[in-house]
């Protein structure tokens, strides 16, 4: 993975020019190796008909000045690709996206490309700024997820020739490309399963309720409430950003007290990890789901019951509709919804 924070350069050394203090220059090549600009060119493409003792000098120099040649302005200047997509996540520190990055990495091997990535943060100005910064450097396609719901500055750049696919969430102002996953059939299954195991008093915790991920799940819990015949409650539901504070703040507020949530759905993995950090010296444990699955879920005790999808299948799916379009897909923008399904472990069969 190749972070927009590696420094890349448009093309020359990210060492400074020795001499100058500043980047190396062609001509700066030349000059030090006693060649023409022409001959320096000839090395650096790996042209014929050039004496080895002269390349050799040309390339003493250029690893004694750190120059590095321009490829963007090369490919463009022959009108091929630049070899790469940009990929805008939240946090390229949460495994989730992690694991998304590495199935989107792995459709753009395959088709010979990098991918560049960058956090937004969650901050639509930061989600602006990577993906504008990404289509300068001239990818050859974008994906993004989403911060923002603004993304009408991406409509000159789609008209110009680059592709854009939102993936996870979708674009709030705009037509485009989307795959997600099942987020409300995902949480009505939840609540189904929760009911089954006898919890009247289901509360549902999750992320900022600006986060389309996060409403849909609280769609989804509340159409399967209806479902299993269960009233809601909005004293058993708090959106908003997870942090171990807010989530120990939630769990007093949830669990405690004659009305006291008996289960609990987690609306992301985030979320959960926190809970489960909270429940530590809760008594009586409430039954949990998790929507996300996460690492070591399987080996904890009780095992954590997630609602779990193929966060790689993700990435590839918008990578490989994403390479569609680059190769010449002119269809009507598609959405994709990807399935999710539950994985009874433990911690959602606890009875009230």
């Amino acid at each position: 993975m190749t972070t927009l924070s590696d420094g890349l350069s448009d093309g020359l050394s990210d060492r400074p020019h020795r001499a100058a203090g500043r980047r190396a220059t062609m001509s700066d090549v030349a000059r030090l190796a006693g060649v023409s600009i022409k001959t320096v060119s000839r090395v650096v493409n790996d042209e014929p008909a050039v004496h080895p003792e002269t390349a050799s000098r040309v390339l003493a120099a250029i690893e004694q000045l750190g120059f590095r040649r321009n490829l963007g302005a090369r490919n463009l200047r022959r009108g091929s690709t630049t070899g790469t997509i940009g990929l805008v996540v939240e946090d390229v520190g949460n495994p989730f996206y992690s694991e998304l990055n590495r199935g989107v990495e792995q459709v753009a091997t395959s088709f010979g490309r990098h991918v560049l990535t960058g956090s937004s943060n969650e901050n639509s100005e930061r989600e602006r700024e990577l993906a504008l910064e990404f289509c300068a450097r001239r990818v050859d396609g974008l994906l993004v997820v989403p911060a923002g719901t603004q993304h009408g500055y991406l409509v000159p750049e789609m008209r110009a020739g680059t592709p854009v696919v939102f993936l996870d969430r979708p674009a709030g102002d705009l037509v485009a490309d989307t795959v997600l996953v099942d987020n409300l059939g995902g949480t009505i299954e939840a609540v189904a399963h929760l009911a089954q195991h006898g919890h009247r008093r289901i509360a549902f915790l999750g992320d900022g309720p600006g986060i389309f991920t996060a409403s849909e799940r609280l769609r989804g819990f509340r159409e399967g409430l209806v479902r299993a015949g269960l009233r809601y409650d909005e004293r058993l539901v708090l959106l908003r950003t997870p942090t171990r504070e807010s989530v120990a703040d939630a769990v007093d507020r949830l669990l405690t007290g004659p009305d006291r949530a008996t289960a609990v759905i987690a609306g992301n993995n985030r979320v959960t990890v926190h809970l489960l950090r909270a429940l530590a010296h809760v008594t009586p444990r409430p039954a949990l789901v998790s929507f996300d699955d996460f690492e070591l879920a399987d080996l904890l005790d009780p095992p954590v019951t997630v609602i779990g999808h193929d966060v790689g299948r993700l990435g590839r799916a918008a990578a490989e509709l994403l390479f569609a379009r680059i190769h010449g897909d002119d269809s009507p923008p598609r959405k994709v919804v990807l399935p999710v399904h539950l994985l009874p472990r433990g911690s959602g069969e606890v009875a009230p």
